[in-house]
Parts: C-alpha cells; sequence; structure tokens
C-alpha cells in the first residue's frame, strides 16, 4: 500500500509517499519519495527527491500552503505517483484535536468542520493542514481515503494535574479548557526510538523530550506516557519559539490591547507571529541567521539565543522534578538537530545532576542520530532525527485497516 504523508508545519510542508508491504504497519516502510517546502509565505525553498534520486531543487515565491499543496502533487504527478496504483491513501498531520480526537480518524466532512471549528486555538496549524486537506481532496475527490493523525492525541491521558489550570472547573468544563499539549507525533517518536536504540523497554524509561525548531516543546515522558508538556490550550504556551512568545503573565494581552489601542485579536496575533526570535532579535526567526548575526557582535541577536537558551533549560530542571530524574535528554527538530551550540548552551551548567556533553561529538553531530553525553555521565543526551511521517503512515495504515475490518464483518 502506498500513502502520501502531508505534515504542515507553522512555515513548511514536508511530505513522503511511503510503501508499506502488508495492510498493517508491521513492516519497514520504504520511501518511494518525498521532500519539503520550507519558508511558506515568501521565497519557498523547495527540495524534492525520489528513491530513484530524481530530485527538484529551487527556490520560488509560495505564499500560502495552497499553493505548496499544487507545488507538491504537480511534482508527485510529474513522477508517475498520481496514476493508478500509485497513491492508495492519504495521512495528514494535524496539529490540533481538541477533546474530541483522540486517536486517528477517517477525513470526511464532519471531521473537516470539527477540526475547521478549533482554528482559533492553533492558528498557526490548524488552517495550513486544513488547507492541505481540501487540496487533497479536491485532487483526489472527497471520498478518497484519508485520515488525520493528531499532534494532541499523545497527550490526552496526562494526570490532570498537568492538564488542568488553575480556573474555576465550572469554566474550564464548560469551555473544555485544558492543557492539550503538541507536537505529539514528535515527541512519542523521539521515546519509541530511545528504546529501540538502547534495547530498553519503553515502560521502564524516564525521558526529557525536546523538539525545539520554529515551533518548540519539551515533554516529560514515563514509561512511554506523557506526564506533563510545555504547550498547553493553545501551541503558544511553554518555550520560546520562532515567532511565538511561549509563556507570558497571563494579564500581557489585555494590558498591550488598552496601551496599545488594539483589540484583543491584534496583541494574539503579535504573540503568534511577532514574538519570540523575531520579536526579541528584530531580525529573524531563523536560529541560524540568528548564530552568524550573534557571532559578529548583535546584541539582540545574541540575547534572543540566551532566552531562547534558558527557557529550554530551566524546563528541562523542571521535568527532571516532575519525574524524578531522568534516563536521557532527547533533542529533536530542526534547532534540536542540527546545532550544536544551542544544545551545548542548554545543557551547559548541569554536571550537577550528572548530565555532561561530550563537545567533540556534540559539535560533530548535526542532522544525524547519535549519543552526545560523556561515557561517564548519569543522564545521557542523545539527538534523534524526528520522522512523524513514520508515526503518522503506521497511523493512517492501522485506521484504515481497522475501519475495513469493521466494515467486513
Amino acid at each position: 500500500m502506498n500513502v502520501l504523508i502531508i505534515n504542515c508545519g507553522s512555515s513548511t510542508l514536508k511530505f513522503k509517499v511511503m510503501e508499506t508491504r502488508h495492510d498493517t504497519p508491521s513492516c519497514h516502510e520504504r520511501i518511494l519519495a518525498g521532500g519539503i517546502i520550507d519558508r511558506i509565505g515568501g521565497q519557498g525553498e523547495i527540495r524534492f527527491k525520489t528513491e530513484d534520486g530524481e530530485d527538484l531543487r529551487e527556490v520560488r515565491e509560495v505564499k500560502d500552503y495552497e499553493i505548496a499543496s499544487d507545488i507538491m502533487f504537480d511534482w508527485i504527478e510529474s513522477i508517475g505517483l498520481m496514476k493508478p496504483g500509485g497513491i492508495e491513501a492519504v495521512g495528514h498531520r494535524v496539529v490540533h484535536g481538541g477533546y474530541r480526537f483522540v486517536e486517528p480518524a477517517i477525513i470526511d466532512d464532519e471531521v473537516i468542520d470539527a477540526i475547521e471549528a478549533m482554528r482559533n486555538i492553533a492558528p498557526l496549524h490548524n488552517d495550513p493542514s486544513l488547507k492541505a486537506i481540501r487540496s487533497a481532496r479536491a485532487r483526489l475527490g472527497p471520498h478518497f481515503p484519508m485520515v488525520a493523525v493528531f499532534d494532541t492525541a499523545f497527550h490526552c491521558n496526562m494526570p490532570e494535574s498537568a492538564s488542568r489550570y488553575a480556573i474555576p472547573i465550572e469554566l474550564a468544563d464548560k469551555h473544555r479548557i485544558r492543557r492539550y499539549g503538541f507536537h505529539g507525533l514528535a515527541h512519542r517518536f523521539m521515546a519509541e526510538r530511545y528504546a529501540i536504540i538502547t534495547e530498553r523497554p519503553l515502560k521502564e524509561l524516564r525521558l526529557v523530550t525536546l523538539q525545539l525548531g520554529n515551533g518548540c516543546s519539551a515533554t516529560a515522558i514515563d514509561g512511554g506516557r506523557s506526564v506533563d508538556t510545555s504547550m498547553g490550550f493553545t501551541p503558544l504556551e511553554g518555550l520560546m519559539m520562532g515567532t511565538r512568545s511561549g509563556d507570558v503573565d497571563p494579564h500581557l494581552p489585555g494590558f498591550l490591547a488598552r496601551h496599545e489601542g488594539v483589540d484583543i485579536e491584534e496583541v494574539e496575533d503579535w504573540l503568534n507571529r511577532r514574538s519570540g526570535l523575531l520579536g526579541v532579535s528584530g531580525h529573524s526567526n531563523d536560529m541560524r541567521e540568528l548564530l552568524g548575526k550573534k557571532s559578529k557582535g548583535d546584541l539582540r541577536a545574541s540575547l534572543a539565543v540566551e532566552i531562547f537558551c534558558y527557557r529550554a533549560k530551566k524546563q528541562i530542571g523542571a521535568y527532571f522534578a516532575a519525574i524524578g530524574g531522568a534516563d536521557a535528554v532527547i533533542f529533536g527538530g530542526g534547532i534540536g538537530e542540527n546545532s550544536p551550540e544551542v544544545r551545548a548552551r542548554i545543557c551547559a551548567g548541569m554536571e550537577w545532576c550528572g548530565l555532561a556533553l561530550d563537545e567533540d561529538i556534540n559539535a560533530g553531530t548535526i542532522g544525524s542520530e547519535n549519543r552526545i553525553s560523556k561515557d561517564s555521565a548519569r543522564i545521557h543526551v542523545y539527538v534523534i532525527p524526528v520522522d512523524e511521517e513514520a508515526v503518522i503512515v503506521r497511523d493512517t495504515v492501522l485506521c484504515l485497516h481497522i475501519i475495513n475490518r469493521h466494515l467486513r464483518r
């Protein structure tokens, strides 16, 4: 079975066409083609490649996710995978499943409406996913088998002490307000992959996973279960991110609305799109650019990097307290996988708890899977490149398999 996996982030569209050899996701997947469109909303960077090495690399204006989806489908058609026997199903990553979606769901009009209803609490993510879903349905037809896999599902069983806000329970229950958590596919992948690498049962492990990219989050995982995570009711809470502020005083939006003479929606937009690395540096939300400017003495870029690393370090310490220490800290995401300097700054000064990087191994680990801590470290540190698409394809195939088996009864 060939499955197209579409994974929309806050500024990217990633995809893979993956072959699974059976109708259950127990076998190793083969990647037939894949790629990424980066920096959507401006001069997009397009990098596509087939299994046989045929590729497309170009920079062109990609205004939005509809255009990005069209570029992707046109290329997939050009390599022959839109013909009969090509793509047989589509799996979509959707960030916010809310209270309703705690497992993968077959996409139909009702599911699309439910995802749309949550756009306002995940404005940078659910909207891109919806656009990709609609583009896929326009190309393949409304009855083509498609599955939505939700980032929030991994965190749905957090204990109430972690998932509840300290607000009146009546209000929380009425509006279904809780800490939902996000990046669940990434955190789940890192935990499961670590168990495989170390040949240890996942149920015996205590882990702190860090997904650091344009969006950032940390998760405390005990026995394979998310017991706390830094994002909350929306993906705005928690760590400092590319354009998102992360944690701020809850009074701040009202203060800014009153003193700047704007409505609350405008302030929410500032916190989502004009804050974080971009807001502090005044230059960019791209860590690569900021590290370059920092090396040349740019004080605002230096401050942005410093705040980013400090907040991540503080979150690691908090999760050590929450789960009683850890077997490992795992870095994933574009920054986590590719920036030795950021990893070093986050881990600096944590020798007190047994966490110590090997400087040479860390410096040489860019975009690859590796242990970057010293042999003597009590808490090890790993870089594990995240493969959300592998999780999505397995959940997609399993969901379709269960539905088909049910229909055959």
